[in-house]
């Protein structure tokens, strides 16, 4: 640090914003520089109210270092006080973002980081409510309008978080990023739902053996595990598979109407991986953390059945409680939890289907194409 910088740092600090001019007066002119020489060379131009020479300073200090913290509050304040507020609230939000430990700061710059995420929360309700008002006059009725719309403005406005596929084995390109799908696209669905109270009697009769729910997420001799995992070898997650793995198990003929119910849905039949049919046990209090599932070529079912108050469930965005008889189809390479905040267990039925977006033929050749790749090596792991 030559000794200008320091006696300007050090100015700065004290608030001298005149002597910070005068250490700084022969970097304003030079050919090269340091980022904070011209980023303090910036807040004391703004200080003695010269904002053509602030902006300068600041652009500069930014060409050399376009995270740098003082230059980026000046320039958001100068945006600001033109009223370009779209443009300074992309330069208050990076400030507002920082990770740096505001008490490590200087005096000025850690008031401005406060002030910069005061006024980024500021216009972003600005900006909202002039949006509503224009939207308003469009006809857009929250609720009655698209709700596709509805989700990429409450991404557009910072009210909800961008979620996307990340399945964990295959990715099957241009599939929608759909967290939730829309009840009336799987029609086959009400037939199932109409069973319910069969498929929870079974369930029941299944449920007094106890030895037929296992833990859902068991470690495997010789591979890598979450040992700190709280739910792996837990029947506080446990299942009761139908259908594992693409093989049907003997509880399958302990539950013949469920199996019945399940004929019109188009599942997912790849060999030694699917179809997966099960009722799935979630104790009270239990918590299935955030996770994706392995393959994007399929989709979930939940026909829930035995649903206390206080369970949830999360993919993506998007939170919502389960209701007894009232199944929804859900993309799980979509991030997504659970959780039971009840004193009780809840049990839902749990299958997965072919997406319907994909024709005859691809299915069929993903089929072939994961049976081949499972095919080559003995050692796989469990899509769960």
């Amino acid at each position: 640090m030559s000794r200008d910088t320091a006696g300007a740092a050090e100015a700065a600090r004290r608030g001298d914003w005149p002597e910070v001019l005068a250490h700084l007066s022969s970097v304003e002119t030079a050919a090269t520089g340091v980022a904070d020489d011209f980023a303090l060379l910036a807040s004391a131009h703004m200080h003695a109210g010269s904002p053509e020479a602030a902006e300068a300073a600041a652009d500069r200090a930014l060409q050399l270092d376009a995270a740098n913290l003082r230059a980026a509050l000046v320039k958001a304040d100068l945006l600001y006080a033109r009223e370009a507020l779209k443009e300074a609230n992309l330069f208050y939000r990076a400030v507002a973002e920082t990770r740096a430990v505001l008490a490590d700061l200087p005096h000025d710059l850690a008031e401005g980081v406060g002030r910069a995420r005061a006024l980024r929360d500021r216009l972003a309700r600005d900006i909202f409510s002039h949006v509503q008002a224009e939207l308003g006059r469009a006809g857009y009725v929250e609720g009655r309008s698209s709700s596709r719309f509805t989700h990429a403005l409450d991404l557009a406005t910072g009210k909800r978080q961008a979620y996307f596929q990340q399945p964990q084995a295959f990715y099957f390109p241009e599939l929608p990023n759909t967290q939730f799908y829309p009840r009336e696209q799987f029609p086959w669905l009400d037939a199932i739902e109409a069973e319910t109270e069969t498929i929870t009697a079974e369930l029941e009769a299944v449920l007094r053996t106890d030895e037929t729910f296992a833990p859902y997420i068991r470690s495997i001799p010789g591979l890598p595990n979450q040992a700190d995992y709280p739910l792996i070898d837990s029947t506080d997650w446990s299942a009761c598979f139908l259908w594992k793995d693409g093989r049907e198990t003997p509880i399958a003929d302990r539950c013949p109407r469920t199996m019945a119910a399940l004929e019109a849905a188009p599942l997912c039949r790849i060999a030694g991986r699917s179809p997966q049919i099960m009722f799935s046990q979630l104790k009270a209090g239990a918590h299935i953390r955030p996770h994706y599932g392995f393959v994007n070529t399929r989709l979930i079912c939940h026909l829930p059945l035995i649903v206390p108050p206080g369970c949830r469930f999360r993919v993506g965005n998007e939170v919502r409680s389960w209701e007894k008889g009232k199944a929804w189809v859900f993309d799980d390479t979509i991030e997504h939890e659970a959780i039971n905040q009840s004193d009780r267990t809840r049990v839902v039925l749990i299958f997965d289907i072919w997406r319907p977006e994909l024709t005859g033929e691809e299915r069929a050749l993903v089929q072939t194409l994961l049976e081949a790749m499972d095919a080559f090596s003995p050692s796989r792991t469990d899509w769960g």
